[in-house]
């Protein structure tokens, strides 16, 4: 099961037998699904066919983001790799003066 929609990926040669549920497909991503044997359903589908999920997956995206960059030790402490949080990157802002 996936909550979002299921694009072509032409990096995968040949797609493997498989039943997916998701939101949305676009045209190719469905048609290479049902040519190689598998089904396309919505996730009404899905709950009507396994209403406790057995034998399912689900799938999610990447959950990386910028913001995480900023989390952990404070910027400055020894060993912390956190990225501060800066107003500009210009000249005049969050820069050492030099003499």
């Amino acid at each position: 099961m996936i909550v979002g929609s299921v694009t072509d990926d032409h990096r995968l040669y040949e797609v493997p037998k498989m039943t997916v549920a998701a939101l949305r497909f676009t045209e190719t991503a469905r048609a290479r699904i049902t040519k190689s044997g598998g089904k396309c359903m919505t996730i009404d589908e899905l709950i009507m066919k396994a209403p406790t999920g057995t034998n399912t997956l689900l799938l999610r995206g990447s959950q990386d983001r910028e913001a995480k960059k900023h989390f952990g030790p404070a910027p400055g402490v020894k060993g912390s790799h956190t990225k501060p949080w800066v107003r500009h990157k210009g000249r005049k802002f969050e820069r050492c003066k030099a003499l």
